[in-house]
């Protein structure tokens, strides 16, 4: 394997691989590339070698399409993408805008936010409270105490879930049906948040898991069915052969060769312990110290709380983190192409490898 891989090598790097593990990716992943060309005129050429370093470097572009034959998710990759102009963006200092919307609602949870019938959590860096405008009939907000929500540490992380999952215990016993937990984290307006000051959102569905939760199932089912082998044990076996995962004790951590957007990490554990919440930390401290990521969705997908008809056999709990690009950013990172073709991704996994690999261990 080179020493430096890129996404753009992908095809030649699963043809160096052993016959056995070729076999494990064609059963998952297709891979096509292609270029694409173009004739500019000459009053662009200034334009072009500005933004994108030279003329050459958009007359002939390589992109790279992954799809997972499975879950029928895709994406292409062309890092020209990231070079793109970005149009105007909001000059307002990031850390000053949040530094000047202190003292919102969120500072103060007990006067200024509702709670559920059941009444509040407390946990020792937040407390919950009952969403204003629900998406489900238990659906609550879990408010943390550090108002920037760039800042935290393992601890607080660890108080974070804690606190989520004894929100769910409680509005279990309020609804015996409910059982299919929903944890997300929205990092930023970028991220479709509301509200600057840190926070994450939970629910308790009853009657199906939520709709892309129950597809990864019977996605996963379907694969064991067919092969007799867990799923979500070849897809790691896939990218850890490639160099795009690390181990963390249990935890498996994959920079996402079909990401929703770009730089998505997964992790997966056989459950959500503290060796998944303090890798969910050291993924995120990656995300924001070393690739410089400040907004980003995370969701955490989990078994049902309670037994339950269907089968569950060998799915973990996982978590999808993404990069959700610069908040004084105007331009939406995400088009009709992303929503309802394949996501057009700019960042290389193999990027996104080097950093996991730079925190969690297993050097260069």
């Amino acid at each position: 394997m080179p020493d430096s891989p890129s996404i753009t090598q992908l095809a030649a790097l699963v043809q160096a691989l052993p016959q056995e593990e070729q076999q494990r990716f064609q059963r998952i992943f297709h891979v096509d590339s292609v270029v694409g060309e173009l004739r500019a005129p000459p009053a662009m050429h200034a334009w072009i070698e500005r933004h994108f370093g030279s003329l050459e470097a958009v007359q002939q572009q390589r992109i790279v399409k992954v799809t997972n034959l499975i879950t029928v998710e895709g994406a292409l990759f062309n890092a020209l993408r990231g070079r793109r102009p970005a149009g105007a963006k909001d000059t307002a200092d990031l850390e000053q805008t949040i530094r000047n919307s202190r003292g919102d609602a969120f500072c103060r949870p007990l006067e200024a936010t509702p709670e559920d019938a059941f009444g509040r959590v407390q946990g020792q860096h937040c407390i919950t409270a009952a969403n204003v405008a629900k998406y489900d009939g238990l659906c609550s907000v879990v408010i943390f105490d550090e108002h920037n929500p760039l800042v935290f540490g393992p601890e607080q992380v660890k108080d974070y879930f804690d606190t989520a999952l004894s929100w769910a215990r409680q509005a279990h016993c309020v609804d015996k049906e409910a059982v299919y937990f929903f944890l997300l984290w929205n990092c930023l307006w970028r991220s479709g948040s509301s509200v600057l000051h840190g926070h994450a959102q939970m629910s308790l569905g009853r009657g199906m898991h939520y709709a892309k939760v129950e597809r990864l199932r019977r996605a996963a089912l379907l694969y064991r069915i067919g092969h007799g082998v867990n799923y979500f044990d070849d897809l790691y076996a896939v990218h850890k052969a490639l160099g795009l995962a690390v181990d963390d004790g249990p935890v498996r951590i994959l920079a996402h060769l079909t990401p929703l957007k770009d730089k998505e990490v997964i992790l997966m554990a056989p459950r959500l312990d503290d060796d998944l919440k303090r890798a969910i930390h050291k993924a995120l401290r990656v995300y924001i110290d070393q690739l410089g990521v400040r907004s980003f969705n995370l969701a955490l997908h989990l078994r049902p709380i309670d037994g339950v008809p269907e089968d569950w056999k060998g799915f973990p709990a996982q978590v999808r983190i993404v990069d959700r690009g610069d908040p004084q950013d105007r331009a939406s990172d995400m088009g009709a192409m992303d929503l309802y073709g394949s996501s057009v991704v700019a960042s290389d996994p193999f990027d996104v490898a080097q950093a996991l690999r730079r925190a969690f261990g297993g050097g260069e």
